[in-house]
């Protein structure tokens, strides 16, 4: 559809609009309209829903290119927000509420079909952000100066493996 012609329907709803509802130009008793909102089933809805949604993939990158500012600006002035909603989450427990209205066999199915069919795609997406985010460690393990090994079971073995989660977490926090 034309942009010019989306534009024309969207005008012309909003006059009609006014033309039907507003007093002084249709002049009908209040009330007297009143009737019932047609609305579709549940199921009909969740079609069309998914059936649309699916389509919009183009329309979703679209809206996305251009906008990183505008959100990271939005999430950084909302970084309160953020904190004193998950609070109250937390206070009101509504993790476990919703694990548990979901359900086991729920996270099961999910994750099974849905989770199975995005999985490869998200790991193959991701191998750049993943190799840059791994490198730091990586480079740190390699730089590990640790003492020889014991025989299997020596508590030296233990304070080789407490090293390097120090010097691994050193890396993570900075200190």
């Amino acid at each position: 559809m034309k942009l010019s012609t989306a534009l024309f329907l969207v005008v012309l709803g909003v006059v009609l609009g006014l033309l039907l509802t507003h007093p002084a130009w249709f002049p009908v008793a209040a009330g007297s309209l009143a009737m019932a909102i047609p609305v579709k089933d549940a199921a009909t809805a969740a079609r069309k829903f998914a059936t649309r949604g699916a389509a919009a993939g183009a329309d979703y990158a679209n809206g996305v290119r251009g906008s990183g500012q505008r959100w990271q600006a939005g999430s950084t002035a909302g970084s309160q927000n953020y904190a004193q909603g998950v609070n109250e989450a937390i206070a009101n427990n509504r993790f476990a509420k919703g694990v548990a209205e979901a359900g086991a066999a729920k996270f099961e199915e999910r994750a099974a079909t849905v989770g199975a069919q995005r999985f490869p795609q998200g790991i193959q997406g991701a191998e750049q952000t993943w190799a840059q985010a791994t490198a730091p460690y990586l480079q740190t393990i390699a730089a590990a100066n640790l003492p020889p090994r014991g025989p299997k079971g020596d508590p030296r073995n233990q304070q080789r493996s407490a090293m390097m989660a120090e010097l691994l977490r050193k890396r993570k926090v900075g200190g």
